[in-house]
């Protein structure tokens, strides 16, 4: 075969493709376009364009800015800055403490409302209820209840003596972490529930009823028919809710501001500062692509994770 003819080989499979696209092929296509394009321009265009100055030097970004040469400074920096390990250092800690709390008392608040009970309707408005409030709404609240003066949460532990004196929770560097933490739990934790729940309620009971006749007690039935049926779901709301973490903002900037000392910094944090209040568009860029790449490695190990038997 001539090598023009390899050179028309991709043409043709076009032309080929185009050709069959009739009937309802093509009108299949067609309702797919409109979300397509809205697809490309909301999500695809900023990506692109955000992958572009990451490699350029870009302190105040518009279209119609010049652009200068490519460059690998902005990364170089990156990696160089003791500021964007601290950054990941927080963000890993934020995410892993945030999702593990909220987890565990998702799953364990799903496993109660399963019951039947009088009020179980009540209770379940009730335990969803702090996901329907708006975050500033929520961190306002969680502000005055941490308040080292007047806050009830140190009100409480000096009643139960736990602690000898207030504790600064929004100024201190550990209690920092702590805190931005505990609202992110209390925040995160009814994603779970709601999650867990459904999954819960699609478990058929005639596996509970065989298992109990096999003589399985509560561990066991737990072990060998409530999480292997719950893995998929689990795994996908771990995944959710570690992405959202993982690039919460509001939360974090309203209660702290990503103080004291860069103690409660993430990488958003981090990335808001250097663009909008550094004017570093370029360099911010750099991070949002580290942490884009972060967050594509992690869906790819939780969606994994969703396929795998579970014994």
């Amino acid at each position: 075969m001539s090598t023009s003819d390899q050179a028309l080989q991709p043409a043709a499979r076009a032309a080929g493709w185009l050709r069959s696209l009739r009937g309802p092929a093509a009108f299949a296509y067609l309702l797919l376009a409109p979300a397509v394009l809205t697809l490309a321009v909301v999500v695809l265009y900023p990506v692109m364009t955000a992958v572009d100055i990451s490699f350029r030097r870009v302190e105040i970004y518009s279209p119609s800015t010049a652009r200068g040469p490519l460059t690998l400074a902005n990364y170089v920096r990156l990696f160089e800055a003791p500021a964007f390990w601290q950054a990941t250092r927080v963000s890993i800690a934020y995410v892993i403490i945030s999702i593990s709390f909220a987890l565990l008392i998702g799953f364990g608040t799903a496993l109660l409302l399963n019951h039947r009970f009088r009020g179980r309707t009540l209770a379940r408005t009730l335990a969803v209820l702090p996901w329907a409030v708006p975050p500033v709404v929520a961190v306002n609240v969680w502000w005055w209840i941490l308040d080292p003066s007047y806050g009830l949460l140190n009100w409480i532990l000096l009643q139960l003596g736990v602690i000898a004196q207030p504790v600064n929770w929004i100024t201190q560097t550990g209690p920092a972490l702590a805190s931005v933490s505990l609202v992110t739990i209390w925040k995160g934790y009814p994603f779970f529930t709601v999650m867990l729940l459904a999954g819960l309620q699609a478990i058929p009971q005639d596996l509970y009823d065989a298992v109990a006749v096999d003589g399985a007690g509560r561990v066991g039935t737990f072990r060998h028919i409530t999480l292997p049926a719950l893995r998929g779901v689990l795994s996908l709301a771990t995944l959710l809710s570690v992405l959202w973490v993982f690039r919460e903002f509001t939360i974090i900037w309203v209660l702290t501001g990503g103080g004291p000392i860069r103690a409660t910094e993430t990488l958003a944090i981090m990335t808001y500062r250097e663009a909008f209040a550094n004017f570093r568009m370029g360099f911010a860029a750099a991070i949002g692509m580290v942490t884009l790449v972060i967050s594509i490695v992690a869906s790819i190990f939780f969606i994994r994770q969703a396929g795998k038997e579970f014994y």
